[in-house]
């Protein structure tokens, strides 16, 4: 547990990522890479990992059945699902719902929590879609260098 001073400290620093490209000087606060003085790092490393988001975007479209998860995301293992889902459940965004039939008939759906992640998804997804060919192009150049 982080004490409430170290986690202000912490959050002050926040502001500093909106400071000017140019302020070179500057140096980035200790805090900022520490897991233990971090607030918001466990929790961001958990829900922005590619399959996560994947899955919670796929789900905003309503209650979709285990399987119907996995055909949509052909290319993520049963297992990675699995554990995707069970770390989305626990961190809240999602509810699981087992129905008693043979064999067990599991839903998901978003939870409030995970519905009110869509709205910065979507402003990720946007800033990636804009800029996906720039950063190709920068992927191509480099891998020219490194090659």
């Amino acid at each position: 547990m982080i004490s409430a001073h170290k986690e202000a400290h912490f959050c002050n620093h926040l502001n500093d990522l909106n400071m000017s490209k140019s302020d070179k000087s500057r140096k980035a606060p200790e805090a900022f890479y520490d897991p233990t003085l971090c607030p918001i790092r466990n929790v961001l490393e958990a829900i922005t990992d590619k399959w996560s988001m994947l899955v919670i975007t796929h789900l905003k479209f309503g209650e979709h059945r285990f399987s119907e998860l996995k055909r949509a995301l052909p290319d993520i293992s049963q297992r990675m699902l699995t554990l995707t889902l069970r770390n989305l459940e626990r961190d809240g965004l999602i509810h699981r719902k087992v129905t008693p039939t043979k064999p067990p008939r599991v839903d998901y759906r978003l939870s409030d929590l995970g519905i009110s992640m869509l709205e910065p998804l979507y402003a990720l997804s946007a800033w990636a879609a804009g800029h996906r060919e720039e950063i190709e192009q920068s992927r191509r150049r480099f891998d020219r260098r490194s090659s």
